[in-house]
Parts: C-alpha cells; sequence; structure tokens
C-alpha cells in the first residue's frame, strides 16, 4: 500500500491491489450525514468485509493515517476479516472549508479483489436563528369564522420543527379535526368556537436550540341578535287616540367579547284608538196610558237616547212612572182613595226617611275610605316609568354628614345629590308654600302662562335670605320687539377657580327674556340677564348725531327651526334688531352653545330666519368666507355680524364621539302628603338659559336646589341614557319597587328641541319623625359618561340653612352705553388700531395681533375691514366681557415688540382712568 505517514495526503492510493482470489469488500456500515453541535467535533465510522485496510476521503483529499482509529475482527460464520474505522471532524476543519457543497467525507475499503466506495456523508454546523421570519398576529374573528395564524420559523440547520401552543398548553391537532398545523407551519382554525379565544405562541426547534414567538392574542366574539318581538301592549288610552308599544331586547344572542350591539330600536311605537264609552240617555217620557180599575195610568221611557255603547253607564232613574189619574176621587173598601194612601204615604215616608239617612252614612264611609286609599295610591306609584328595569334590593348602611361651609352655589348646602332621572308627573303637584298654596297640573308646570305676575313671597325666596329686590324691566315697543310666549329663565353661576355656576339669587320670579338700550355713535353692550346672550355695538358703528333703539330677545316658546335627523340645536334662538338697520363696523353677537368643540366630531352651522318665517344656512363655523365670522369658544359663539335678526346654531354630528354637553341638577320638596318627598331630575343642554328655565320653574313649586349641578358627556352614539335613585336609608325610606331605575330612549335625549329632560321620583317616609334624607341619584349613559349626585338634605323647611348669593353683575346693568361697556380703554384702542393698522416690510401686523389672541382662521375677513385692529379688538371684547383680562392682551403686544413703550404702564397710567375704573369694577 502506498504510505500515508507522510505530510502530503493528497498522495493518491492506487483504486485496485493485486490480491489472491476473494471477494470485494463489502460495507456493513457507511458514514452517516452529521451536525456539528456548537464546537463539540463529531464521529464517522465505517465497517467493510472482508477489508485489508480502510481510510477516509474527505471533500476529496485522503485523511491523514494518524487520525484513523481502526479495530479488527474475524467474522466466525464466514471466516472473513472484518475492519471497522473512526475519525473525528471537528468544527475547525467544516469551518475552515471553502468548496462549492458541503463538507463531505467517504470511506474506501481494500480487498484481494479491489476497492469499494461508501456513500459521502455530508458534514454541517448545526444553528438556530433567534428571530422568527413572520410571528403569528391576534386577530378578532366573529364566531364560526376561519382562524389563520402564519408563522414563519427562524432559519437553521437543521430546519426547525414547529410545534403551537394555546394558553402555553401543546395543541395537537390529531384530537381535534377543527384544527389544522400541517400547513407550511401555520395555524388554521376552520370553524372559530368561544373556545378558541386565549394567546397562541408559535414553538421552533432543533438538535440545537427552541425558539418561541411572540403571543397572539385570538378573541371570538359574538355579534348580538334582536329577540323576538314581545306582543304589543294595550292602548295606554282608554278613550281617543293613543300609543301601544313592544319591545325586544339584545340577546339572541348577547353581544360576547366586545362584539357589535344589536342595531336599531328595542322599543317600537305605533298609534292606537280606543272607542270612547258612551253613556246612555232617556229618550222622552211616553203619552199616559189610559185610567185602570185602580184610578192609575202609567208611562214609559227606554234608555235609548243613546243606548249605552263600548262599556258607558247605563241610565239612571225609573223606567216607569204611575200616578192617580182621578185627583183623589176613585172609591176603594168604600173609602176615598187619598184617605188610604195618605195612611200607606205616611208609614212609607218614615221608612224612607230612615233608609236614606242609612244609605248617606255608608256613602260617606266608602267616600273617606276611597280618598284615603287614592291618596296612599299616588304617593306610592305616582311615577310614569317608562321602559324601566328594576334595581336588586338590599339593605345598605347610611350616614348623615354634617352642613358643608362656604358653597354659595346650594340652597342647602348639607346636600349631596349627584344623579338623574327621566319622569313625567301623573296627578297634580302641590306647592307647599306657607303664603301661596297652588295646585299646578302637569301642563301648568311645563308651560306656564307668560302673562301672570306672581307677587307673593314664596319659600324659595325666602330660603334664599331675600325679601325684596328691584328686577329690570326692558322697554317694549310694539315696533321693535317680536311678541311671543315670554318664560323666565335662571342660573347659578359662581366662580371657582376655574369653573363658574350661575346664581340664582338675581333670578325675577317672571323676568322678560329681553332687553333693550338706545345707543349712540360711542357704542355699548345689550346682555339678556343671566343667559350668556350678549350683544356687543363698537364705538363707531352708529353714525355720529344718530342714535338707534337695539333689542336683544331669546324666543322661549319653541323653536320653529326643527334639525333634521340627528341635527342638534346647540343653544337658543337669538333674536337682535331692528332688523332693517345696518351698521358700519361689525357687532359682535354672543350666543351659548352646549357641544364639546372637536372640528373632527361636530360641523356647526349658522342659520338666520328670513322675513317669511323660512331658516337659510349663513355659513359653516370653519368655511372661510368674508361675509361674517365665527368664533367657537368651549362654551360661547361669538360672531360678527353686519345685519340684525334672527340666529340660531345647528350641530351636525360627523361621529358617534360627538358631544352634546347636558347639565344634571336635582330639586326636591314636599308633596301634598306629609309623609312623601319629591326628588326631580334635570337634563338640559348645559347653557345658561336652559339652566335658568329650570330654576324658573321649579321657583314656582317650591323646589329645593340639592346640589351642584354635574356635567354629563352624552354622545351621539345611539346609546340611552339610565337614570337611578340608589342607597335609600331602607328602615328609614321607600320608594316604589320597580321606579328606582329608568331608560330614556336616545332620540329623546339628543333631539329634545331646548326642552328639559325632567323625571320625578317620590320617596315616602314611613314615619313623620324622619327627617334627613340620604340617598344617591346616578345619571348614565350606557357604554358612556356617568354622573353620581350625593344626595343629603334635611326635608324640613325651618332646618334648612339659609345661604347668602351674589347676583351675577349683568343682572344689574343690562345695558352699558358708551366707555362703561368697553375694557379696553378707547385712547389705547386707538393707540393699538393706528400700530397695528399701518403695513410694514414684514406683511400686515394686524395679523400678528389676531394670532397673539387665537384668531388664526378665516383671515381674509379682517383684512375686508377697514381697520382690522378694531375688529379683532372687538371680538376680543366680546369673548373677555365676564373677566376683562386686560394682562393677556398686555402681554400679547410686547411679545410682538411694536409698541414703543411697555404696554404694562401704558395699562396703569390709564387704569387711572374713572370709565376704565368703572367697566373693570363691573366686570365679571
Amino acid at each position: 500500500f502506498p504510505s500515508l505517514s507522510g505530510n502530503d495526503n493528497s498522495e493518491s492510493l492506487p483504486e485496485s491491489i493485486p490480491s489472491a482470489p476473494g471477494t470485494l469488500p463489502h460495507f456493513m456500515e457507511e458514514p452517516d450525514d452529521a451536525y456539528i453541535i456548537k464546537s463539540n467535533p463529531i464521529v464517522l465510522r465505517c465497517k467493510a468485509m472482508p477489508a485489508m485496510q480502510i481510510f477516509f476521503k474527505c471533500n476529496g483529499e485522503w485523511v491523514h493515517q494518524n487520525e484513523h482509529v481502526s479495530e479488527e475482527s474475524m467474522d466466525e460464520t464466514t471466516g472473513l476479516k472484518v475492519r471497522e474505522v473512526f475519525i473525528n471532524v471537528t468544527r475547525q476543519q467544516v469551518e475552515d472549508f471553502h468548496g462549492p457543497e458541503d463538507y463531505w467525507c467517504q470511506c474506501v475499503a481494500w480487498s484481494h479483489l479491489g476497492t469499494s466506495k461508501s456513500r459521502k456523508a455530508s458534514v454541517r454546523i448545526a444553528y438556530l436563528r433567534k428571530n422568527f421570519e413572520q410571528d403569528p398576529q391576534g386577530k378578532e374573528v366573529p364566531i364560526e369564522g376561519m382562524i389563520v395564524l402564519h408563522c414563519r420559523p427562524p432559519e437553521g440547520v437543521p430546519a426547525a420543527e414547529v410545534e403551537w401552543l394555546k394558553n402555553e398548553e401543546p395543541i395537537d391537532s390529531n384530537l381535534d379535526e377543527n384544527i389544522d398545523t400541517r400547513a407550511d407551519h401555520n395555524l388554521i382554525i376552520r370553524q372559530a368556537r368561544l373556545s378558541d379565544s386565549g394567546n397562541y405562541t408559535c414553538m421552533a426547534a432543533n438538535i440545537v436550540a427552541k425558539r418561541r414567538s411572540m403571543s397572539a392574542t385570538v378573541v371570538v366574539y359574538v355579534n348580538g341578535g334582536w329577540s323576538s318581538w314581545t306582543e304589543w301592549s294595550n292602548c295606554n288610552a282608554q278613550c281617543g287616540r293613543g300609543w301601544q308599544k313592544r319591545s325586544r331586547t339584545c340577546t339572541n344572542p348577547a353581544p360576547l367579547n366586545g362584539g357589535a350591539f344589536c342595531e336599531g330600536m328595542s322599543v317600537q311605537k305605533i298609534t292606537c284608538t280606543s272607542l270612547c264609552p258612551v253613556d246612555g240617555n232617556w229618550e222622552v217620557w211616553s203619552e199616559w196610558s189610559v185610567c185602570s180599575p185602580e184610578c192609575e195610568h202609567l208611562r214609559v221611557r227606554e234608555c235609548i237616547a243613546p243606548p249605552p255603547r263600548n262599556g258607558g253607564k247605563y241610565c239612571e232613574g225609573l223606567s216607569q212612572e204611575s200616578e192617580n189619574c182621578t185627583e183623589g176621587l176613585c172609591i176603594q173598601d168604600k173609602k176615598p182613595l187619598h184617605e188610604i194612601k195618605s195612611q200607606n204615604i205616611e208609614t212609607a215616608s218614615d221608612i224612607a226617611l230612615y233608609s236614606g239617612l242609612g244609605a248617606a252614612v255608608i256613602a260617606v264611609a266608602v267616600l273617606v275610605v276611597g280618598v284615603t286609599l287614592y291618596r296612599r295610591s299616588q304617593s306610592e306609584y305616582g311615577v310614569d316609568v317608562i321602559d324601566s328595569s328594576a334595581l336588586t334590593g338590599g339593605f345598605q348602611t347610611f350616614n348623615f354628614k354634617t352642613v358643608r361651609q362656604g358653597n354659595s352655589l346650594l340652597l342647602n348646602s348639607s346636600m349631596q345629590p349627584d344623579l338623574t332621572v327621566s319622569r313625567t308627573y301623573s296627578g297634580p303637584i302641590c306647592l307647599q308654600d306657607p303664603m301661596d298654596k297652588e295646585l299646578m297640573t302637569e301642563s301648568s308646570l311645563f308651560n306656564p302662562l307668560s302673562d301672570i305676575k306672581v307677587k307673593v313671597q314664596s319659600s324659595f325666596m325666602v330660603s334664599l335670605g331675600v325679601t325684596e329686590r328691584a328686577e329690570y324691566h326692558g322697554k317694549a315697543h310694539s315696533g321693535t320687539f317680536p311678541h311671543g310666549n315670554n318664560r323666565a329663565f335662571g342660573t347659578i353661576q359662581a366662580r371657582n377657580k376655574a369653573t363658574y355656576i350661575q346664581n340664582l339669587s338675581s333670578l325675577s320670579t317672571r323676568s322678560e327674556l329681553k332687553t333693550t338700550a338706545i345707543f349712540g355713535h360711542l357704542g355699548g353692550r345689550l346682555v339678556v340677564p343671566n343667559t350668556g346672550v350678549s350683544l356687543l355695538v363698537p364705538h363707531g358703528a352708529i353714525p355720529e348725531e344718530s342714535s338707534w333703539e337695539i333689542y336683544l330677545a331669546i324666543t322661549q316658546k319653541e323653536s320653529s327651526l326643527q334639525p333634521e335627523g340627528t341635527d342638534v340645536l346647540l343653544g337658543p334662538e337669538v333674536t337682535c334688531g331692528p332688523s332693517d338697520l345696518s351698521v358700519s363696523t361689525p357687532f359682535a353677537l354672543t350666543i351659548p352653545h352646549c357641544a364639546e368643540v372637536n372640528s373632527e366630531h361636530w360641523n356647526i352651522h349658522l342659520k338666520k330666519r328670513t322675513p317669511q318665517g323660512k331658516w337659510e344656512e349663513v355659513m359653516s363655523v370653519e368655511e372661510e368666507t368674508t361675509s361674517c365670522y365665527c368664533l367657537l369658544d368651549p362654551y360661547a359663539c361669538h360672531i360678527l355680524l353686519n345685519s340684525f335678526g334672527t340666529y340660531a346654531l345647528i350641530g351636525e354630528p360627523i361621529s358617534d364621539c360627538a358631544v352634546r354637553q347636558l347639565k344634571v341638577a336635582v330639586f326636591g320638596c314636599l308633596s301634598c302628603n306629609s309623609l312623601d318627598y319629591n326628588l326631580r331630575v334635570y337634563c338640559m343642554d348645559n347653557t345658561p338659559c336652559a339652566f335658568q328655565e329650570v330654576v324658573s320653574d321649579e321657583r314656582l313649586q317650591g323646589g329645593q336646589l340639592l346640589e351642584e349641578p354635574k356635567l354629563l358627556h352624552f354622545k351621539g352614539n345611539t346609546f340611552s341614557l339610565q337614570i337611578s335613585v340608589l342607597d335609600i336609608p331602607p328602615f328609614l325610606w321607600r320608594i316604589k319597587p320597580f321606579t328606582a331605575c329608568q331608560e330614556v330612549p336616545f332620540s329623546r335625549v339628543w333631539c329634545s328641541s331646548q326642552q328639559p329632560l325632567h323625571c320625578a321620583f317620590s320617596l315616602e317616609r314611613y314615619t313623620p319623625a324622619t327627617t334627613q334624607l340620604s340617598c344617591k341619584i346616578c345619571v348614565r349613559q350606557v357604554k358612556g359618561h356617568e354622573q353620581i349626585l350625593q344626595i343629603q338634605t334635611s326635608i324640613l323647611e325651618n332646618e334648612r340653612e339659609t345661604v347668602a348669593f351674589f347676583a351675577h353683575e349683568d343682572s344689574n346693568f343690562p345695558a352699558q352705553m358708551g366707555p362703561k361697556a368697553f375694557k379696553i380703554p378707547y385712547s389705547i384702542r386707538q393707540r393699538i388700531c393706528a400700530t397695528f393698522d399701518t403695513p410694514n416690510a414684514k406683511g400686515k401686523d394686524w395679523q400678528m395681533l389676531a394670532q397673539k389672541n387665537s384668531i388664526n382662521r378665516n383671515l381674509s375677513y379682517f383684512a375686508t375691514q377697514s381697520s382690522p385692529s378694531a375688529v379683532i379688538l372687538d371680538l376680543w371684547e366680546a369673548r373677555h366681557q365676564h373677566d376683562g383680562d386686560l394682562d393677556s392682551l398686555a402681554c400679547a403686544l410686547e411679545e410682538i415688540g411694536r409698541t414703543h413703550s411697555k404696554i404694562s404702564d401704558i395699562t396703569e397710567t390709564e387704569i387711572e382712568e374713572p370709565d376704565f375704573n368703572y367697566s373693570r369694577q363691573n366686570g365679571l
């Protein structure tokens, strides 16, 4: 054999060696493919018979003889020589090889007849990378839908095998025919079940390592489905036109795991007509019959004019009548008939007398029992339930809190409310007022007559600690004011850091919601007290030596503007005039609104009523136009206009996230039954006008505000409003079962057309000794915002704490003329306009003035004005009529850097002027 002991491993061995007769080598074991794990070498082995020598050849080169380990034996059966050879292959050898194919080794065996070669065994370095080429992604799938989770394992040698885990437990597709994990490492669930929800993980493993993918969350959801409609209810009207309703629930199936709620209405109503009962009436008497042998004649009548129908009452009285037909001259048993009858009459009259007395006593007793039962039923069942659901009852602990000090917002500061409910009165309402008692029906509550003046001091006024107060009455001229049904309004407003609530004490019992004044060239301000509505007439808007009588009014009856679809009337309908006048400089009209300002959710329009009574759109708030300008603040819209008329704001929701801000307030008073206490909850637009209306109506009823009103964000997502009374002391008070919770449909809240949503609850004391009431009122939108009002009050008038209130200043000065109406002194205003109206190389400086005052939109409107700076300052005056924040204006001017001296110094000098002093003192 050629020598393999040298350094030249490439020396060729002969393919055949002459030998004695025999057989060629036969391989009993050939080298297998192998993988090097980390730095551990692998062993290749080869076994042949008969074999004189066996050597390994790797990558075409002979392996050195010293690297072989050889073992020799004799086959007992054939007596032939068996040889077995081992070699080690290291990681370094494989890494140093740079051939076109994998590292390979082959063994060659010699016998006397020649050589034999084994198969080639490849040797590779095993590895598995860390990152998956594709991680499975979470999914939300409807029930019975298909779920496909993709997984591409990391690159590796040998290729990784994939296993799926659900919630850390292996998935065996052989046990579940609905699951297939064989398709290219993907997990397929043919029909999703609720039990298939969970966290899925892809596991990849080979001989080197295991790798774990990111977990994918699979949610199998169920969309809600409507149940069958219930049967139509009976017509609610016993006579005439009424309605029937039927309902269904979103329980077939109920939505699960975030599935969509059922679309459509849960309640349907249709009109119905019930036949009215017709009471019977007698026809005229018939003619008298002929005289009978008993000296009597008869006449009859029938109950057919008309006959009773549809359950009407039968005619009262006798259907037959008889009398003597001989005037007492008829003889019976040899006596004149009148003598016989006189004896019978005396006996009959005695019987009739006693019978009548007995019947009268029974009737009085029945009447007393009936009245008592009626009053009891009214106290227990005086609440009309609309689509209500019962709350789970139970005993709950309660305690009475001490009187809270320093809160000028409450009529009784020991009270803590927080919740809302919608209900209507089903019976008359008694006003408990020691000086004036009236009985008001439901219609009089919601539609009080505008021409009634209440002069009697009510207990509501006494609780405020106010006995006399001057009221402002604007002049009403037939040619100036529009006429209509006027209702009084009241609001509560007090500033506490960032919030303010309107004050109740400034409300007159029935003040008119219109005001008028005569303005001249110096301009002025007109305010409808406690409503947030104002009109600013700028200096110079009216020609010199002229004076105009200008009015400002709020439509108190239902607005003639009826929004379409889901559009909302966001504030009051405001009229300013006379309409035939026009001004040279735009005037500023401020209208409060109840929208949460967000251009992504609302599209707000300004509309104007034409002389023909139709409404036309003036502009959209976000529109670029030079005819007018709208600036939308969080609670009011400031509008620059050149013509008077009637205006209103309409909100068009453009997403389900559009929010209508509702103010929730709770009032309470004792009812006619001394054991009952009425809670009335109102949900109204968050505008001063709406709250003033509620307070004014409650005042006439003797109602007490029990807690500071709270703000509810009501979304336009079609979900209803729920109002509940909770935590009623179980051993002291009670409420009729199934009336403690009420659900109000979305459409009734969203499309209320400025009418406050009103709900009433009647609570009954077990004993007159109970004088304290503690409970909670919860107002929430389904899947939305929630407010809790904590009620804690004394129900006795003499135990309530009298709270001092302070009037809003615009109640005392609804009209201001000349310099007193403006926050910026006229001399400073002139200097600002002269400075910023002048153009420079950098452009119009009034644009920087607008920018510093947060006016960044529709600047082309100001560019068309003779003095853009003056119009910007007019808008600033309208926005800051209650605070007059001159410091912020001074800082804005200093930042621009166009003034010759510090504006703050100028301001301090000008503050010494009497007129400006007056305006500061009368600002809010």
